[in-house]
């Protein structure tokens, strides 16, 4: 007896997945040009550390970008980490971004200097970096450690951002970005059931 078709449930994750992912980044340019016609008025709304309004930011400021050079760089990390993530499952991935995102925001808004404006969605990308990465150590998956290996050959160098150095670059969001991606790998790990204790036998 031949095996029904599962060709169009196979294919849903991977819709799925790109539907997500690219109704993310599509907002993501929406909003930027919503921002280029009212004057980048929007950028405003990014972390400020440690003033009221700044807590905003927390929110809204991965969502932002100073201009569509900073969105180009950032919009294929997105769709290609965002996607490779998204396949493990939309809630994983919902939950693992928000992770990032709350850690990358609220860290900045603590450390980043006073007087300074936080925007991008790089800390997600360096959180999404680190949670392809090590999230096979954590769940123990040797098909997981290799696939974060190859991640880590082709992304790693972008790891050098959490370091400060570079004027106007926001390492402190690079750096709790990618923290943020540590946190959710071993957050969202599986939890393997414990072994059953083994009987003993008894012998006269």
């Amino acid at each position: 007896m031949s095996s029904p078709d599962r060709g169009p449930a196979a294919a849903e994750p991977v819709r799925d997945a790109a539907v997500l992912v690219g109704g993310f980044v599509a907002l993501l340019w929406v909003l930027e040009i919503v921002d280029t016609v009212l004057g980048n008025r929007l950028d405003a709304y990014g972390v400020q550390p440690r003033s009221d309004e700044g807590l905003v930011g927390i929110l809204s400021a991965p969502l932002l970008h100073l201009g569509f050079g900073h969105l180009i760089s950032n919009t294929l990390p997105l769709l290609v980490l965002g996607f490779v993530i998204a396949l493990s499952g939309i809630g994983r991935a919902l939950a693992a971004t928000g992770v990032v995102w709350a850690v990358g925001g609220l860290g900045t808004w603590l450390v980043a200097p006073s007087a300074t404006n936080h925007i991008g969605a790089s800390v997600l990308v360096f959180g999404f970096i680190t949670y392809l990465v090590l999230r096979g150590f954590f769940s123990r998956s040797p098909g997981q450690v290799a696939f974060g290996v190859v991640v880590l050959l082709v992304y790693g160098g972008a790891l050098w951002g959490v370091l400060p150095g570079q004027p106007g670059v926001s390492w402190q969001g690079h750096l709790f970005g990618a923290l943020g991606g540590v946190v959710a790998a071993a957050l969202l790990a599986p939890r393997r059931a414990p072994r059953a204790p083994r009987r003993t036998q008894e012998v006269r």
